[in-house]
């Protein structure tokens, strides 16, 4: 008896289309400033969890320190990833000086909470050496 294939839950299916796209995103504050607190990054997990969410795509992890914070994002191919950071920086930032602007005053100052830059890094499927070794592999057609 064969062993019964299980689907993989990472990997989804649309219409057209049939994905497993994860990105590792990295936001820190404006000028690497301590700003961040374990209250403050629990309320900011949970408002990127909504704002994924809007955008169909899902925070599978994240964490922080008091100066930036780690995102693990499980997105669909029709979600441009830059679209999503600017709307995960934006919101968050709005909300999080909404409620909590005397403490973020203190260490940031100008109305910005995270730096303009990110950092972004695909992940998950196989390493790269194995990809490479796979495409490489096929046959080419009339080969």
């Amino acid at each position: 008896m064969s062993p019964r294939w299980t689907p993989d839950p990472d990997v989804r299916r649309g219409r057209s289309v049939v994905y497993h796209l994860h990105a590792h995103l990295v936001f820190t504050t404006k000028y690497r400033r301590d700003a961040l607190t374990d209250t403050i990054l629990t309320r900011c997990e949970e408002i990127m969890r909504d704002v994924c969410a809007d955008f169909g795509a899902e925070l599978r992890e994240f964490n922080g320190e008091d100066d930036h914070v780690h995102l693990l994002v499980h997105y669909p191919p029709s979600v441009a990833l830059s679209r999503l950071v600017n709307s995960l920086k934006g919101v968050s930032a709005r909300r999080l000086r909404q409620e909590h602007g005397a403490h973020l005053r203190r260490y940031l100052w100008g109305g910005h909470l995270w730096s303009p830059s990110y950092f972004a890094g695909s992940c998950g499927g196989a390493p790269l050496a194995v990809v490479r070794e796979y495409i490489e592999n096929q046959k080419r057609p009339g080969g």
